[in-house]
């Protein structure tokens, strides 16, 4: 078996190199753009929440008009 002597093994990235890494630099620019605009429109608290709060609160006046007193 022959080795290669370390004088004539170079190894160069190349233009190869390159258009992958520029590529993958591509392509996240645009995942990462694509996240931010889907975070954007998640809420951040549901609406079902939001009404079972205003539910609560109404409860709570009509127990006070009635008795005088709010009830916990």
């Amino acid at each position: 078996m022959i080795l290669a002597s370390s004088a004539s093994t170079q190894v160069v990235s190349g233009v190869l190199g390159f258009l992958v890494v520029a590529g993958m630099g591509v392509v996240l620019f645009f995942v990462f753009r694509s996240m931010n605009r889907h975070l954007r429109k998640v809420v951040r608290e549901p609406r079902w929440r939001e009404e079972a709060r205003q539910d609560q609160g109404q409860e709570e006046e009509q127990d006070y008009r009635q008795n005088g007193t709010a009830q916990p």
